[in-house]
């Protein structure tokens, strides 16, 4: 059966300090991987392969793609959606959680903006079941540095088309200007959502509790 993705819908009219020229040129970007994908799939569903072997192989060289493609699509919708909305200020667990990870809250956002000075492609804010810890994790490409079975809670696009009309080659009032439409209540609830628990609650199950590292079930995948 195959399978096709469709792009989703953004409003980016809540986006300040970052034009909808800037902000649609980069939703193109994130269609044309929706598009390739599907074409991947489809021609991965035909099946027809022969000599398939890790040195080159049209089997091989379309493996590849996919995850490059694929996670181009999660990581954009990702980052669009956690810039567009109203709620700019963090708040609840998972401030609580940043807090007592990284110290403060500033010690946490000046290790993300090194992050987003030092990526050639995205920036991850996660929680990594491994250690039950919130991690900055960056990646030169969609299909690199990903940290497998960690939950993305924050995504920033450092890629130059991210910024490049707006900005030229100041990254730096970027990143000022991705903070300030940080929606919050997005990050709340990618994080709470990995415990399936109430919003009062912001500890994760101790480590014996986790699915692969002790007793299974209280997790989902991403």
């Amino acid at each position: 059966m195959k399978s096709q993705l469709k792009e989703k819908k953004f409003d980016f009219r809540t986006v300040q300090g970052i034009s909808s020229n800037q902000l649609m040129q980069h939703y193109q970007l994130y269609k044309g991987y929706v598009q390739k994908i599907n074409q991947i799939w489809t021609t991965l569903a035909q099946n027809q392969f022969s000599d398939p072997n890790p040195t080159y192989s049209p089997y091989r060289a379309l493996k590849s793609a996919e995850t490059y493609a694929l996670d181009a699509v999660k990581l954009h919708e990702l980052y669009f959606e956690n810039i567009i909305g109203i709620k700019r200020t963090p708040y609840g667990n998972v401030l609580s959680k940043i807090i007592k990870d990284f110290g403060t809250y500033d010690n946490w956002k000046k290790d993300f903006l090194n992050a987003g000075k030092s990526a050639r492609g995205w920036v991850v804010t996660t929680y990594d079941p491994i250690d039950n810890k919130i991690r900055n994790y960056l990646s030169d490409a969609h299909d690199q540095g990903a940290i497998w079975h960690a939950y993305p809670l924050l995504v920033l696009d450092v890629y130059e088309h991210a910024y490049m009309i707006d900005f030229g080659i100041d990254r730096g009032k970027y990143l000022n200007r991705f903070f300030e439409n940080i929606n919050w209540e997005i990050v709340e609830r990618r994080y709470n959502n990995i415990f399936h628990q109430e919003s009062n609650h912001s500890e994760p199950p101790s480590h014996s509790q986790h699915p692969i590292y002790g007793n299974r079930g209280w997790m989902t995948d991403w």
